[in-house]
């Protein structure tokens, strides 16, 4: 195909389009009059021999094309945006950009406050866009990379990505404070007997001293799930049930949560907290000003756990 020969007006037309699923509310979206729009989706519809977008009662549908062009389309608008907003030298005191960081709650917990300091210091202008962390952009982090700054992860989910290290840290077991049947100490016998809350439980969704403990055999019994470690310690006060957290998250918790920490009473790695990107952005000057922040803001939050 030569791209030459393509009208690039039509890539932020589709994006609205596929967006509102209507043409009248896309056409408010742009500030262009609605026959205008629709006779850009009437040229969409012939470059790809496709309805696009299909009427349904009152409302459109996404054809199932539509559906499947609607990331792509994102994604591509980035990248061009990103290509003629470049420039040779970046001045962080005059950026007006987005720059957008893929975390979980927990990292959010322990060094976001920090990370939101020094841009308003260094970047007052920028904007900070924190974004939850989901197993499916991590499963599609290649793509994901391409339209988000950063995705902060541990080290073992992914390969073939640049990274780097920000912080560690250790897992504990939390019980409730008032179980009677946890002493000072817990067996491998009550992991296996115990209810279980697990974050991120799935085929490829987990976290590592979970996969950690599986892999010694030690098959926990989870009667919870959650995606939000800062929801574990209301799951866990005044029950039964055990969970692994991060020790740095544990100590940020109020005195009066009602749970308790312990070490595991098996051997497990330490979590090795990193920020990775896609490699397109390598020499990226914004990009390389965000890793900055993000490396320092981690560094003025953390300290080595004991």
């Amino acid at each position: 195909m030569n791209l030459g020969s393509l009208d690039l007006n039509l890539l932020v037309s589709l994006d609205a389009l596929l967006e509102q699923r209507s043409v009248t509310r896309a056409a408010q979206q742009l500030g262009l009059s609605q026959p205008a729009l629709s006779a850009s989706l009437a040229r969409l519809r012939r470059h790809f021999g496709d309805e696009l977008l299909a009427r349904v009662g009152n409302s459109y549908r996404l054809s199932p094309l539509a559906a499947q062009l609607k990331p792509r389309v994102r994604v591509a608008l980035d990248g061009v945006e990103r290509v003629f907003t470049a420039r040779p030298e970046f001045d962080p005191g005059q950026s007006t950009r987005d720059f957008s960081l893929l975390v979980s709650d927990y990292g959010c917990a322990v060094f976001g406050d920090a990370l939101a300091r020094l841009m308003e210091e260094e970047a007052p202008g920028a904007r900070l866009r924190l974004a939850h962390n989901t197993p499916d952009a991590v499963d599609q982090a290649q793509q994901t990379l391409l339209n988000t700054d950063l995705m902060l992860l541990p080290r073992g989910f992914l390969t073939d990505l640049p990274y780097a290290d920000l912080y560690r840290d250790r897992w504990v077991l939390v019980v409730s404070s008032d179980n009677a049947d946890v002493g000072e100490s817990l067996t491998v016998e009550q992991l296996e007997s115990m209810p279980w809350v697990a974050t991120y439980h799935g085929p490829t969704a987990s976290t590592p001293a979970a996969r950690q403990m599986r892999m010694l055999g030690i098959e926990p019994r989870v009667q919870v799930v959650t995606e939000s470690f800062l929801t574990v310690p209301s799951l866990v006060a005044g029950s039964g049930r055990i969970a692994l957290l991060q020790e740095r998250l544990v100590q940020l918790l109020p005195l009066d949560v009602g749970v308790r920490a312990l070490p595991p009473p098996f051997e497990v790695g330490p979590l090795l907290e990193a920020m990775w990107w896609h490699p397109v952005y390598d020499r990226d000057p914004e990009h390389r000003f965000f890793r900055d922040l993000v490396v320092r803001a981690a560094r003025q939050a953390t300290d080595p756990v004991g």
